[in-house]
C-alpha cells in the first residue's frame, strides 16, 4: 500500500455545469487526485466562491489556462470548454504527454470540413484531430483503450446512438427511415444566462429548437453511417422540456423484417449490450423515464414494435450531465487508464 499513487488530473472549464459534475465525480474517484481547475473568466476565484455548496470539499482556486503549467501538474486533462477552444489547447497538452478528454465538439468529427460547416471555425490541427477517438465506450471501447485524445460525444448523440446502434449494426432497419425525437432539460444549455432558459420562459412550456439544423445532427449521422456501412442522413429534432436534468430520445425506424416482434428486439439488444455495464434494457412493456437515470451514469432503453406500421420504437433515457457529459468522459478515462469501466461513477440514480 505504500506505493499507491493517485493519478493527477485537471479540468479546464471547471465553472460550468459539465465542470462541476467532473469535480464532484473526480473527488470521489479512488484512483485520481484533482490538482488543477482552469478557466479564463473565473481565474483567480476560489472554486468555493462559484459553488459554495462544495466549500467543505474543494479547496482549489480556478487558475488561468496555461498548457505548460497544466501539463507539468497533470497526467489526464478534461477540457470542458466552449466549442472552438479545445482545438487550441489539446495539441499542446498532447505534445507534453497528457491524456486529453475533450467534452466539446472539437474532436468528435473524422472530417474537419464537417466541423467547419456546422460550427463555423476553420481548423489548423488536422494531424491532432486524426488521432482522436470518438468516446462512446459501448461502440469504441477497444480504440478508447489505446487513445491519447478522446472526443467525448454530445448528450443528444449519446442517447440517440445507444438507441439506434443495435438496429443499424445488425441491419434490422431501413436506415433512411430513422427519425429521432429527443427532449432535454434546461441544464443542457449550460450555465450562461439565456432568455429562453429563464424560469418564466421555460416553465409550463415545451418547444422544439434547432429544427433541421441542430449541430448534433452531423455527429449522429457520422456514427450511424459508420454502423450502416454507407452514408446516412438522419432526421433529428430536439426539444426543450421544463426540467433541469435528463434526456429522453425516442427513435422510430421501419424494420426490414415485418415478422420481428418486441421480444426479438429485446433479445438482440441484451446481447448487443451484454458487456456494457451502463446500459440497461427494460423488460417488455416497461418504458424508461428520465428520473430513473438522474444522477447516474446509466442509460435505460425501452423497446416496442408496432405491427400496424412495421416500425421499431426505441426509447433511451440518460442524465445529460452524467452519461451525456461528465460521467461518460470519466468512463472513457477509466478505459484509457486500464481501470474498471465503472470506477468512481454512480451506479444508481436519485429517486424520486
Amino acid at each position: 500500500m505504500g506505493n499507491f499513487r493517485r493519478v493527477p488530473v485537471g479540468i479546464v472549464g471547471a465553472s460550468g455545469y459539465g465542470g462541476v459534475q467532473l469535480v464532484r465525480l473526480l473527488m470521489d474517484h479512488p484512483e485520481v487526485e484533482l490538482v488543477y481547475l482552469g478557466g479564463d473568466s473565473s481565474a483567480g476565484k476560489p472554486f468555493a466562491d462559484i459553488y459554495p455548496h462544495l466549500a467543505h470539499a474543494v479547496n482549489l482556486s480556478v487558475e488561468a489556462v496555461d498548457p505548460e503549467i497544466i501539463a507539468h501538474r497533470c497526467e489526464v486533462v478534461f477540457l470542458s470548454v466552449p466549442n472552438g477552444l479545445a482545438c487550441q489547447i489539446a495539441p499542446k497538452l498532447l505534445e507534453k504527454g497528457c491524456k486529453v478528454l475533450d467534452l466539446s465538439a472539437d474532436y468528435r468529427f473524422n472530417n474537419l470540413a464537417t466541423y467547419t460547416a456546422w460550427y463555423g471555425k476553420e481548423r489548423q490541427d488536422t494531424a491532432t484531430a486524426a488521432t482522436a477517438v470518438y468516446g462512446l465506450p459501448e461502440l469504441f471501447r477497444d480504440r478508447i483503450s489505446e487513445a491519447q485524445l478522446i472526443g467525448c460525444p454530445g448528450c443528444y448523440p449519446t442517447a440517440s446512438l445507444l438507441a439506434l446502434s443495435p438496429l443499424l449494426k445488425q441491419g434490422l432497419i431501413v436506415p433512411e427511415t430513422a427519425i429521432i425525437d429527443a427532449k432535454s432539460g434546461t441544464s443542457g444549455g449550460g450555465r450562461e444566462a439565456k432568455i429562453n432558459m429563464l424560469l418564466a420562459e421555460a416553465d409550463n412550456s415545451l418547444t422544439a429548437y434547432g429544427v433541421a439544423r441542430h449541430r448534433h445532427t452531423p455527429e449522429i449521422e457520422q456514427i450511424c453511417s459508420h454502423l450502416a456501412g454507407h452514408e446516412l442522413t438522419i432526421q433529428f429534432t430536439p426539444h426543450l422540456i421544463p426540467m433541469v436534468r435528463g434526456i429522453l430520445a425516442t427513435v422510430y425506424a421501419t424494420l426490414r423484417d415485418p415478422g420481428l416482434v418486441r421480444d426479438d428486439l429485446i433479445t438482440i439488444y441484451r446481447a448487443f449490450y451484454r458487456n456494457s455495464a451502463w446500459v440497461k434494457i427494460c423488460d417488455p412493456g416497461t418504458y424508461p423515464q428520465t428520473k430513473w437515470a438522474c444522477g447516474s451514469n446509466l442509460c435505460y432503453i425501452g423497446i416496442e414494435v408496432d405491427p400496424r406500421t412495421g416500425r421499431a420504437i426505441i426509447m433511451s433515457a440518460i442524465d445529460n450531465l452524467i452519461k451525456g457529459q461528465a460521467g461518460q468522459a470519466i468512463q472513457c478515462m477509466n478505459i484509457m487508464m486500464g481501470w474498471d469501466e465503472t470506477l468512481g461513477l454512480p451506479k444508481l440514480g436519485f429517486y424520486p
